[in-house]
């Protein structure tokens, strides 16, 4: 069963009454059931949360919502939540969630040994189950190769009036400059963020999707994105959304330093969970080999266990050096990026 948190509110009411019954009164609750709050919204989560049931007889039960809002239910909520997992895309917000004191340590030898050691919370209060990788992508027609490695080039004056790139208010791009501080600093950091709204096309709009189009146009030569939009458009059924993803080159920056930023699919157990040991079962079923094949041939995300041969599209792409460097950091510096970004006048 899946709720989203944005449509009317008739009908979470009465989810919320058919929960709260069912939570609320110990004797009424399910053991073979597992709540999650989700940022996620994609077909192929639906596909393997279905085949979960089928194995393990658990149904998922599904509240949907952006990932700030499902953080302040878990709080207004307390006790009484009825949410065992918190699942989102950007690891600075699960790791907020874990200051905040709305998740616990999940403790298994499972996903320790599946999900490397920089892409899960020491203590065990989240773990990935998959990577969004953050590169460049530059027109192949009108960029050579060479010409750009490294994410501090975008700041460049050569890219001027060249460059496309969302919004500041975008969780990726936060997490992004979160990384650049905790590698170069802040003052860095900064001049950085001024220099890359000083070469943009455009003033930031849209998603990533719309910025790879840009540049398929001709509108700019460079631009931002999580590779697996490119994945999205490159098997979408469209044939124009295929030309331009086509019309693109994936540069993973900063390889012969800290490596490529990435942000994560996620997961961590609320500190209220009724139903830990359903959780820990769904949490270690991500990340079977079936299940990673399964998400990257379906979201186009690299799966948690680098496996490439699982999709060819991520095959094309090649392989790449993941900046673990910088990674566990990102949560700390995540709002301190939200005020560079403002001091850099990017919208």
């Amino acid at each position: 069963m899946r709720t989203n948190l944005n449509k009317p509110r008739t009908g979470l009411r009465s989810w919320l009454l058919v929960t709260g019954l069912a939570f609320l009164g110990g004797t009424l609750l399910s053991a073979k059931e597992l709540n999650v709050y989700t940022h996620r919204h994609y077909k192929a989560d639906e596909e393997i949360n279905a085949l979960f049931t089928e194995r393990t007889g658990i149904k998922v039960n599904v509240v949907s919502a952006e990932a700030d809002q499902l953080i302040e239910r878990l709080k207004s909520e307390g006790a009484n939540s009825p949410a065992d997992l918190l699942v989102t895309v950007d690891a600075g917000r699960l790791q907020r969630a874990k200051e905040a004191g709305l998740l616990k340590p999940l403790k298994s030898e499972v996903l320790e040994q599946r999900v490397p050691a920089a892409l899960r919370d020491s203590g065990g209060h989240w773990y990935a189950y998959a990577l969004r990788a953050r590169v460049i992508l530059y027109a192949q027609d009108r960029v050579k190769p060479g010409e750009i490695s490294n994410y501090e080039d975008l700041a460049d004056p050569k890219w001027r009036g060249r460059l496309l790139i969302r919004s500041s208010g975008n969780a990726y791009n936060q997490s992004l400059l979160a990384s650049l501080i905790a590698a170069d600093g802040e003052e860095k950091a900064e001049a950085w963020a001024k220099g890359v709204v000083a070469n943009l096309a455009r003033p930031p709009q849209g998603g990533d999707r719309d910025q790879i189009k840009g540049v398929a146009s001709g509108l700019a030569d460079v631009c931002v994105s999580n590779t697996y939009y490119l994945g999205m458009l490159l098997n979408s059924k469209d044939p124009a959304e295929q030309a331009a993803a086509k019309k693109v080159t994936v540069l993973f920056p900063n390889q012969s330093g800290r490596g490529t930023h990435a942000n994560i699919a996620g997961a961590g157990l609320t500190v209220h969970a009724k139903n830990a040991e359903n959780a820990k079962a769904y949490l270690e079923f991500l990340t079977t080999p079936e299940v990673q094949k399964l998400i990257a041939n379906g979201t186009y995300e690299f799966p948690v266990n680098r496996d490439l041969s699982l999709s060819e599209t991520h095959k094309a792409w090649g392989e790449f050096k993941l900046d673990e460097v910088t990674f566990p950091q990102i949560g700390r510096y995540q709002e301190q990026a939200v005020r560079l970004f403002d001091k850099a006048g990017w919208k």
